[in-house]
Parts: structure tokens; sequence; C-alpha cells
């Protein structure tokens, strides 16, 4: 038997999903979503148990992780709901709860330690010189100091501590 939170509705409105109960489920951000096609995500579902307190359900979901935050669903909504804001609000509250997809969490990892998203690997910096540039950008990964104040600002926002 599930048991809902009953204040998870005022949770996800507090970290920036505060229309949350205005979506009537209608399933226009279902119908219009793009990751939709390819996958199981269904945006009206996971509204819809975000809007009965299933906060367990929620946050363990997969399809919290599968929104591009394109924002065709917002666009689309009748009622208005900041579907994408609610999903943020969603992922936030995941995050707080020990919960972070594994692919965010390889794209953190690798934040953390090259301070981009991807790293520098020989095929890039390969291409990178073929395109007549050097072989690594000149951001964090060139700039000792520029990555030690980033790191500084990582471990300040307790960013480290997510990908744990």
């Amino acid at each position: 038997m599930v048991t809902p939170a009953p204040t998870f509705t005022e949770e996800i409105a507090a970290s920036g999903g505060s229309s949350i109960m205005q979506c009537f489920q209608c399933g226009t951000c279902t119908a219009s979503c793009p990751s939709g096609k390819y996958m199981a995500y269904r945006t009206r579902k996971l509204m819809r148990a975000a809007q009965l307190g299933l906060k367990d359900e929620t946050i363990n979901s997969e399809d919290l992780w599968h929104c591009t935050t394109c924002y065709t669903c917002a666009e689309r909504c009748p009622r208005d709901v900041k579907i994408v804001d609610i999903v943020t609000a969603l992922r936030n509250i995941a995050v707080a709860n020990g919960k972070l997809y594994e692919g965010h969490k390889k794209v953190a990892a690798n934040l953390i330690k090259v301070g981009h998203t991807v790293d520098n690997n020989d095929k890039i910096k390969a291409l990178r010189k073929e395109l007549g540039l050097p072989e690594s950008p000149p951001t964090v990964m060139v700039d000792a100091k520029a990555k030690a104040d980033f790191d500084k600002i990582l471990e300040l926002t307790g960013f480290n501590k997510l990908v744990v």
C-alpha cells in the first residue's frame, strides 16, 4: 500500500512548483512531449503522482529525469501550469533526498573532476586541432586558478556532496 505525504504539494510549491495543483490532467503535456515518443515518459502521470502526495513514487521515478526541459509542455498547457518548474522542483526535492539519476551523476562527477560536463578526450582534442582551435578550450581546463576558484564554488554550494 502506498502512503501519501500530505504536505508534498506544499513542499513542491515551496521549491518552485507553485502551479502543481492547477493541473487538471488533460494530457496535453504528455501528448506534446518529444521525449514521450521514444520512451515511457508520461508527464501527466508524474504530475498526478505529485498532486496525490506520492512523494516516494515521484522522487524515485526515472521519468523525473527524462524531461529535457524543452518547455513544449508548458507552452501548450491550457491551464498555464509551469510544468518545467515543477519538474525542476521535484528534481531538487529528489536530490535533497539522496536521489540523483545515474546519467546526471556522471555529468556532475565530470564537472567536479575537470570543470566541464564532458572530458576533453583525445578524440575531442583532435577535432579541435582539425578545426584550428587549441586542443583544450581556454577555460578551467587550462587555467589552474580558475579551476581552483570553480572548485571552491562547488564546495561552498555543496555541489560536491550531491554526487557522493
